[in-house]
């Protein structure tokens, strides 16, 4: 049986199945209307090893809009750059791990060299960053490090290949934004500006675009997204997909429903909300979505290009 055999036959199973279906069909329905579409995601998802996936997104012309936390975006430029993470345990002794200077993000495991590698990296690029312009919005700044890293499996290589923009509203919470404390202290010119490029996002799209958004996670990566929705008019189409529950309040667990009473979806969208470990439910949602698009035209290849 193939995957998009499989999850078809989701829609005849109930419960989170049928959902998980019909969200792969609002993502055939969203790119076959032409919608632009945001993909939204938090850092975890780079962790977890999606990396490559949401790369090969990108080059395949699924995607229009990124829009992500820091750290995934360090760990794609570590990963780039030559770092590897290691598969461990939930239930591994963390103060032994402490000890060993390898820090735990479930059962994925991150040496402290990678992220002081890392800072080497990154220290050298501001300085080129730097010597070219003093001031910078977030997504030039993440296009220009995109063209440094000549790694298909890279979210920024990609999407600076093939002009995608990457936001990255809180750049500073992270390693990354510690960094770029420490270069402006040393000079107090080079500026970051986060607030003209929330004005990029919310004018990444407009009125007359079709738009759908896929939000895996929430966040403020996710809230960024549907904000630029509800300003132009809101989407068409949009995919949730998170381990959060609408009980709690919380913008991760808001579901496309009460999207609605925002303006965030329009209130005839197709939508779908999917509650289960991302890892596991978006990649079978979007290869039995990749499979029909293939079939009918619709992705990006290198021929077409």
């Amino acid at each position: 049986m193939r995957v998009s055999e499989l999850v078809d036959s989701y829609e005849y199973i109930g419960y989170q199945s049928v959902e998980l279906q019909r969200a792969s069909d609002v993502i055939v329905k969203m790119k076959k209307d032409s919608a632009k579409v945001f993909l939204t995601f938090t850092s975890n998802m780079i962790t977890s090893g999606l990396r490559g996936f949401f790369a090969q997104l990108i080059e395949l012309g699924v995607a229009d809009v990124i829009v992500t936390t820091v750290g995934g975006l360090e760990e794609d430029i570590m990963k780039a750059t030559g770092e590897s993470f290691q598969i461990g345990s939930f239930q591994t002794d963390d103060v032994e791990l402490h000890e060993q200077g390898i820090n735990r993000v479930g059962n994925i495991l991150v040496r402290n060299e990678s992220y002081m590698n890392f800072e080497n990296f990154i220290t050298d690029i501001l300085s080129d960053l730097y010597d070219k312009q003093k001031r910078w919005v977030v997504s030039d700044m993440l296009k220009e490090i995109g063209l440094l890293l000549n790694d298909p499996h890279s979210v920024l290589y990609q999407a600076a290949k093939n002009n995608v923009p990457v936001f990255c509203p809180a750049i500073t919470d992270g390693a990354f934004g510690f960094h770029l404390y420490l270069f402006q202290q040393k000079h107090p010119d080079f500026i970051v500006d986060v607030v003209k490029d929330f004005g990029n996002i919310l004018f990444a799209t407009s009125f007359d675009d079709r738009k759908g958004v896929i939000a895996l996670g929430g966040s403020i990566s996710k809230h960024h997204a549907i904000l630029s929705t509800l300003l132009n008019g809101g989407a068409e189409y949009a995919v949730y997909m998170t381990t959060a529950h609408r009980t709690s309040g919380s913008m991760s667990g808001a579901n496309t429903n009460e999207a609605k009473s925002w303006g965030k979806v329009k209130d005839d969208s197709d939508v779908a909300t999917v509650i289960g470990d991302v890892s596991i439910t978006f990649p079978l949602a979007m290869i039995r979505a990749l499979d029909e698009l293939a079939e009918d035209g619709l992705l990006r290849t290198t021929a077409q290009e």
